[in-house]
């Protein structure tokens, strides 16, 4: 079953971040990703740009309107994500677990719907 690891973080505080602080963040996720690709469980992963570059659609009354920014005010972004395969939930919580995001920020996880075919 496939699992959306969504990686949150506070865009405010990572910009305050020192240049040895990203890069060591950077590590992490380098080594994380690495993890999942030998474990074969990574199916796609990317970094998003940050909110300020976002676009919103949302319905109105006279059909989709388009929005700068997102959609609502939150304290976390949405930063990123991983898509990986995993037998169950307990072992998407395990890979999540172990996502440098959960130390800084919050990893949703969340199963992927399938649709039926036909």
């Amino acid at each position: 079953m496939q699992y959306m690891l969504l990686i949150y973080g506070d865009e405010a505080v990572e910009a305050k971040w020192s240049p040895a602080e990203e890069q060591a963040v950077i590590g992490a996720f380098a080594a994380y990703t690495e993890a999942l690709n030998s474990a074969g469980v990574r199916v796609s992963s990317n970094r998003l740009q940050p909110v300020a570059n976002a676009t919103t659609v949302r319905a109105g009354d006279n059909g989709a309107q388009v929005h700068d920014g997102p959609f609502a005010e939150t304290k976390e972004q949405l930063g990123g994500y991983y898509l990986i395969e995993a037998p169950d939930l307990d072992a998407a919580l395990a890979w999540a677990k172990q996502c440098p995001a959960a130390k800084y920020g919050s990893v949703e996880v969340r199963p992927v719907f399938v649709f039926p075919q036909g």
